[in-house]
């Protein structure tokens, strides 16, 4: 339906041409095992997005994710074509795309597909990061105000973190930093990553 969504809106012939042929295995790998079981859809997600290069030519990215005006570029970087067999000439060129792309705007998250495979929850951890920082997004309607700005800062954070940053985040004291991140656990909408007495580290459930 995402895909069809897509064909159905498109009226450049190039991008059009591109998105009738598929998307390659690792974007097909990245959707399935980390954006939707991380975002549960796919809203503001472009596949095959063109843009213009530094010679003004086209170029596509993988994925385009483009939430109120602001641009993030999601490029999946393959073992062999990016790495093993790239020449010179293609390293160069390719970075050179991503220096004009973050130029032009763009946050660039290249995901080798080695992480994709292995290292799934991880990988969802980035792509909650990606979105932290740019939207406030969505969180249960029944959170207070503290416990949603709470699930917001997990989101953004790359790593377990601690009730200590999470009142330098908000203001509160650690005392009751603690207590939020406790009631976030027990609406399972935390893990906690390390403590069992008394619990260290927290990090956002998915």
């Amino acid at each position: 339906m995402w895909m069809k969504k897509q064909l159905d809106e498109e009226t450049n012939p190039r991008r059009l041409e591109l998105l009738h042929k598929g998307l390659g295995h690792g974007t097909l790998e990245f959707l399935r095992l980390v954006w939707f079981p991380a975002v549960q859809n796919f809203e503001h997600l472009y596949a095959e997005w063109e843009v213009r290069d530094y010679s003004n030519g086209f170029r596509y990215l993988d994925l385009a994710y483009m939430p109120g005006g602001v641009e993030a570029a999601i490029e999946i970087q393959g073992y062999v074509p990016h790495a093993r067999d790239i020449d010179l000439r293609r390293f160069k060129d390719l970075c050179w795309r991503h220096c004009f792309l973050a130029l032009d705007g763009w946050t660039l998250m290249p995901v080798a597909y080695l992480s994709i495979m292995d290292e799934p929850k991880r990988c969802q951890q980035l792509v909650l990061a990606l979105i932290g920082k740019f939207i406030a997004a969505d969180v249960p309607p029944a959170l207070t105000c503290l416990e949603a700005e709470t699930v917001r800062f997990a989101r953004r954070m790359l790593r377990p973190f601690s009730p200590t940053e999470l009142a330098g985040h908000t203001g509160v004291s650690e005392r009751h930093a603690r207590r939020i991140l406790h009631a976030l656990v027990e609406k399972e909408l935390l893990a906690v990553s390390s403590g069992k007495q008394r619990y260290r580290l927290f990090v956002l459930r998915t």
